[in-house]
């Protein structure tokens, strides 16, 4: 299939068909396949079982990847990644403000098993090329992050990693295949969690890695002691909500910017980060590398009392997670950045009344008319 179109990719990519011409990819239960006259070992655990390769395919398509790996969770695949790729004496620069679970995996492990690296005091390009060492190997980037929105400049960072021989790894949860695609950009590396906008209805949990075919070849060696693969149900689940990515995310794109627009000019909130606003500090280069700028919003109120605002909502649920079809919200300080102590998340501009909106596909007025009535209830 030769087309450029992500609706087509999103409907099309990586179908694999049988011998009864079903419209969807049969699922492959079995966890044991014959291996006599052939060269092929299938196996879930060796990232190549028939739904397993028919999803990356898509999710190649899509990001514009020569190959991938698909994982039991994001951290699966980001943890995976780092362990596959580096070693011992290896060097790693992390921007400033990644997702949490991100952070705590530095915190705890990477040091532990010889990693050294480096967390950034800013995100600016001439902090990331200061920081390289000799032994540095990468980069890792996420861009728009969880939870403040953050930008970061791919052409930068690749042309960075470029000249220095380094690897570029982003996580591109935020932005989705749809916003954004930064091997475009000449980023190596590109990390989803396929639980947020990929899965997109809040009911399976995955991850995913794609790049070149060396590379995942490497990675892969890892992958396979590690055993973070996916089940082929899973699989199955996550190509079919594929199906519909670029419907749900334009429509999230288009009430996010709606909401954050309606909440920066509300009187009851201090802060809105939205790379949709002029106000924010990346907007220009959010404009440059996305085609939209996602589902996700974080805001602060005037009100230190959180809990007592989202209990006010009617419409908008607390809960934990984010980019499905139904709009939640929480406080990443308890949530998202939970394993942090108050100082690293304060060093981050996370505060405890900080609230990070997933926008989902309902009537964005109905969105709006929630939102005020809780922030005008909350004293």
């Amino acid at each position: 299939m030769k087309t450029n179109s992500k609706d087509t990719i999103c409907v099309h990519g990586g179908k694999q068909t049988d011998e009864f011409k079903s419209i969807n990819t049969p699922i492959y239960t079995s966890t044991s396949f014959g291996y006599l006259d052939t060269e092929k070992r299938l196996y879930p655990r060796y990232f190549n079982t028939p739904n397993q390769q028919v999803l990356i395919e898509k999710l190649s398509m899509l990001e514009g990847a020569e190959s991938g790996l698909v994982f039991s969770s994001g951290m699966a695949a980001i943890s995976t990644v780092i362990f596959g790729l580096f070693s011992k004496g290896d060097h790693i620069i992390f921007q400033k403000g990644l997702y949490g679970g991100t952070i705590n995996l530095i915190l705890r492990d990477i040091e532990r098993f010889g990693i050294e690296y480096t967390m950034l005091e800013n995100n600016l390009s001439e902090s990331f090329l200061n920081a390289i060492l000799p032994h540095t190997k990468a980069i890792f980037i996420e861009t728009p992050a969880n939870p403040l929105l953050s930008i970061v400049d791919l052409v930068a960072i690749s042309e960075i990693c470029r000249k220095k021989h380094l690897v570029s790894i982003i996580d591109n949860t935020f932005a989705s295949p749809v916003n954004q695609n930064p091997i475009k950009f000449g980023i190596d590396v590109v990390l989803h969690s396929a639980t947020k906008y990929l899965g997109g209805h809040s009911d399976i949990t995955a991850g995913v890695i794609l790049s070149n075919k060396q590379r995942i070849e490497k990675i892969e060696k890892t992958a396979l002691n590690l055993g973070g693969s996916l089940d082929s149900l899973t699989c199955y689940l996550l190509e079919r909500s594929i199906k519909t990515l670029t419907l749900r995310v334009e429509k999230q794109n288009a009430n996010a910017q709606r909401i954050a627009e309606f909440l920066f000019g509300h009187p009851r909130v201090n802060k809105v980060f939205y790379p949709g606003l002029p106000s924010h500090e990346g907007h220009e280069i959010a404009r440059k590398q996305m085609s939209g700028y996602g589902g996700m919003i974080s805001f602060e109120t005037k009100s230190q009392d959180t809990d007592a605002f989202m209990r006010k909502l009617s419409l908008i649920k607390p809960a934990l997670s984010l980019g499905g079809v139904e709009s939640t919200i929480c406080t990443p300080s308890t949530t998202s950045h939970r394993h942090l102590t108050k100082e690293q998340n304060a060093k981050d501009g996370i505060s405890e009344n900080l609230l990070r909106l997933s926008v989902g596909i309902e009537d964005v007025d109905d969105l709006i008319s929630d939102l005020n009535n809780a922030l005008t209830m909350t004293n």
